[in-house]
C-alpha cells in the first residue's frame, strides 16, 4: 500500500428550474489516504481518434464529518496529476474506500 495525498472534488447541486438539478460548482477538499489496489489500466475504444484510459485503483481515506455527510456529492479524486472519476464509494467506518475510473471531464 502506498501513501496518497490529494484533492477530492465535491459537487454542489442547484435547482436551475423546477425539477431540474445540475452541478453548480465543485469544491475541493484535501485528504490523506492510502492506495489499496495496484494501478491497473485498460484502454476503452472510443468514437474519437484515441482510445480512453480507465483505471481501477482504490484509495482509502479517513472518514471526516464532511466526507461522510457528502458521500453522494463526491465527483473526482486527484491522482498522479489528473482528476479521475469516482465510480464506487464503499463505507468501512472509519474509512471510506473510493474506486476510480476514467478521466473526469467536469
Amino acid at each position: 500500500m502506498g501513501k496518497w495525498y490529494g484533492k477530492i472534488g465535491f459537487a454542489e447541486t442547484m435547482e436551475t428550474e423546477p425539477g431540474v438539478w445540475e452541478d453548480d460548482r465543485i469544491t475541493e477538499h484535501d485528504y490523506y489516504g492510502e492506495t489499496i489496489r495496484n494501478w491497473s489500466k485498460k484502454f476503452q475504444p472510443s468514437s474519437g481518434v484515441n482510445d480512453n484510459i480507465t483505471l481501477s485503483n482504490s484509495i482509502s481515506i479517513l472518514a471526516d464529518p464532511f466526507a461522510t455527510k457528502n458521500l453522494g456529492n463526491m465527483r473526482y479524486v486527484t491522482f498522479m496529476g489528473s482528476n479521475w472519476k469516482i465510480t464506487d464509494v464503499e463505507v468501512q467506518y472509519p474509512r471510506i474506500i473510493l474506486t476510480i475510473g476514467g478521466l473526469y471531464n467536469g
